[in-house]
C-alpha cells in the first residue's frame, strides 16, 4: 500500500512538470482580403436614365464584410470624335454598409459614359485590391424650371403680424417642369427674406408672417425652387419682390361711388352725379369719396387699409349689365380687406342679384361665395319691378325705420315705392335682421312683407352691414340718421 502511494506521488510530481513546459505554435494565417461583385442590373455598356439603382455583394474568408465603399467617375466624349472619353468629373469613395445604393450621376451631356466602382472591406479594415466595377451610359439630365405663380411680382397685400382665424398668411403658389427626359420634380422649396430653404411637396402654401423680417409693412421677397428626380436643383429658381402693409385704420369712412349716373333712372330724370355725392355727404359727414367710374376701378389695398370702414353704394338700376362690385377681381380685394379686420357696408338696387346676375331668384349663394363666406346670406328674393316696398321696418332698438323718398322716384314703374329690393329669406350664422320689408296695407305683395331687406353680420375679424335696397332712395333724413346708426352699431366714432 505504501508503495503504490510513493509510485502515485512520483506520477503525479511528472506530470506536472510536464506540463509546464512551453511548445511552439504556428504563425496565424494571413488575412485574405475581402472580394466584392457588381449585380447585373443594369447591365454593362447600357445606355439608362441618370438616375439609377446599384446593387452589389462581398464576401470574406477569413472575417466578415464591415462595409464597402463606392464612387463614378464621369466622362464626356472629346469634341469631334464618336469613342473617345475625357474625364469631366469624379467623386471620392463613400461609405455605406448596404449593398445597394441609388445614384443621380452627373449627365450633363448628351451622352456620358459612367465609370461605377465599388469596394468591400472587411473587420481588419482590409480592402478589396481590385474594385468591382461596371460602365453604363447615362443620357442628359437638365435641372428643372421653378415660376411663381401667385403672388405676382411687386403686388401689395394686406398682412397682420400674427394670424387670425381668417388671415392665416401669404398664400404662395407656384409651379416647376422638369426638361430631363422621362423626369419628374420630387421637391419644392420657397424662402423669405434670404432665409433658410423650406422643402416640402406642396406648390400652394401660405407663409406665416413669423417667416418675414420685421418690420412687416414694408418690401419683401419670396424665392422659390425645385429639385428633380436625378437631384439636379433649379440653380436660379424664380423671386418676387411684394409690399406687406398692416392696416392703420387711421381714418373713419371711405365711400366708393359705384352709381353711374348714365343709368336709369339718373340719366332718364336728370340726376346728376354731384346731387348723388352731396346726398352721401349728408349721410357720411367727413368720410372721403372715390369715384368708380371716374379713377376707372378699384382704391388700392393700402388705401384701403387706412379706414375703419368702407362704404359701397351702386344706386342704379343694373338692367343690362351687374353691378362692378360682383367683379372676381373687385371680391378679391374686398375680401382681402375684410380678412385683416376691416368693416364693410354695401348698398344699392339690386346689389345681391348682381352677384348671381344670370341666375334665377330667390337664389342660394354656395359655400365658397363671396356673399356667403363673408356677408354670411344664404338665399335671397328679389320683389317685381313694379314699385312696392315704401319703407323698412327696425327690428333692433338701436335702429330707427324708415321710409322711401316716394319723390324721388314717382315715375313709371315705381309710383313712389320701390320695386326690385332684395329680400333676405335665409341668412346665415352670426346675423341679425336690421330692417323688414314694408308696404301698404293694399298691397297684393302680402309675401314681401316682414321679410328682411337689410342685415348685419358680427364677425370675430369683420363686421358687415348689407342693405338689400338702394340708399339714395330713402327719405334723407332718415337716410342720415341710418347712417349714423349704423356707424354707431359698428364702432366707427
Amino acid at each position: 500500500m505504501r508503495k503504490f502511494s510513493i509510485i502515485t506521488f512520483v506520477a503525479f510530481f511528472i506530470g506536472i512538470i510536464w506540463n509546464s513546459c512551453e511548445y511552439p505554435t504556428l504563425p496565424p494565417n494571413p488575412n485574405n482580403p475581402p472580394d466584392t461583385k457588381l449585380s447585373n442590373v443594369p447591365k454593362d455598356n447600357d445606355t439608362i436614365f441618370p438616375l439609377s439603382n446599384m446593387y452589389w455583394t462581398g464576401g470574406d474568408n477569413d472575417g466578415y464584410i464591415a462595409r464597402y465603399q463606392y464612387r463614378y467617375i464621369t466622362y464626356h466624349l472629346v469634341m469631334g470624335t464618336n469613342n473617345e472619353w475625357k474625364e469631366f468629373d469624379s467623386t471620392e469613395w463613400k461609405d455605406t454598409s448596404a449593398t445597394a445604393v441609388t445614384i443621380a450621376f452627373n449627365s450633363s451631356d448628351n451622352i456620358n459614359r459612367q465609370r461605377f466602382m465599388v469596394r468591400a472591406i472587411d473587420n481588419t479594415g482590409a480592402m478589396d485590391p481590385e474594385p468591382a466595377e461596371k460602365i453604363i451610359y447615362t443620357t442628359r439630365a437638365s435641372p428643372p424650371v421653378t415660376k411663381i405663380i401667385t403672388p405676382m411680382k411687386n403686388d401689395t397685400i394686406l398682412a397682420l403680424n400674427t394670424i387670425s382665424d381668417w388671415w392665416t398668411g401669404i398664400k404662395l403658389t407656384f409651379t416647376a417642369s422638369d426638361q430631363t427626359i422621362n423626369g419628374a420634380i420630387v421637391n419644392y422649396a420657397w424662402s423669405v427674406d434670404g432665409g433658410p430653404w423650406h422643402w416640402n411637396s406642396d406648390t400652394t402654401l401660405t407663409i406665416a408672417p413669423d417667416n418675414f423680417t420685421l418690420p412687416i409693412t414694408g418690401k419683401h421677397y419670396i424665392k422659390v425652387t425645385s429639385r428633380n428626380n436625378t437631384n439636379l436643383i433649379d440653380p436660379i429658381g424664380d423671386s418676387a419682390a411684394l409690399y406687406l402693409v398692416m392696416p392703420s385704420f387711421e381714418k373713419k369712412v371711405l365711400v366708393i361711388d359705384e352709381t353711374d349716373e348714365f343709368n336709369f333712372p339718373f340719366v332718364t330724370y336728370n340726376i346728376s352725379d354731384a346731387t348723388v355725392d352731396n346726398f352721401y355727404s349728408r349721410v357720411f359727414p367727413d368720410a372721403d369719396h372715390w369715384d368708380y367710374k371716374a379713377n376707372k376701378g378699384m382704391p388700392s389695398r393700402a388705401t384701403l387699409a387706412k379706414y375703419k370702414l368702407v362704404v359701397w353704394h351702386a344706386d342704379d338700376w343694373p338692367q343690362s349689365n351687374p353691378h362692378k362690385i360682383s367683379d372676381p377681381r373687385n371680391i378679391e380685394i374686398f375680401t382681402d380687406y375684410l380678412i385683416v379686420g376691416g368693416k364693410f357696408l354695401m348698398s344699392g338696387w339690386g346689389i345681391l342679384k348682381s352677384f348671381a346676375y344670370n341666375s334665377n331668384f330667390p337664389y342660394t349663394f354656395p359655400q365658397g361665395s363671396f356673399v356667403y363666406d363673408y356677408l354670411h346670406i344664404r338665399t335671397v328674393g328679389v320683389t317685381e319691378l313694379i314699385g312696392d316696398c315704401i319703407g323698412g321696418e327696425s327690428t333692433m332698438a338701436a335702429f330707427s325705420s324708415f321710409k322711401v323718398d316716394s319723390a324721388k322716384i314717382a315715375f313709371f314703374p315705381f309710383s313712389g315705392k320701390l320695386g326690385q329690393v332684395n329680400l333676405i329669406i335665409s341668412p346665415a350664422g352670426f346675423t341679425v335682421s336690421l330692417y323688414t320689408y314694408i308696404n301698404l296695407p293694399s298691397s297684393s305683395y302680402v309675401s314681401y312683407r316682414g321679410r328682411t331687406i337689410a342685415l348685419r353680420y358680427y364677425g370675430t375679424t369683420f363686421d358687415a352691414v348689407v342693405l338689400g335696397f338702394p340708399l339714395y332712395f330713402i327719405n334723407e333724413d332718415d337716410a342720415i340718421v341710418m347712417g349714423k346708426q349704423i356707424l354707431r352699431n359698428l364702432n366707427i366714432e
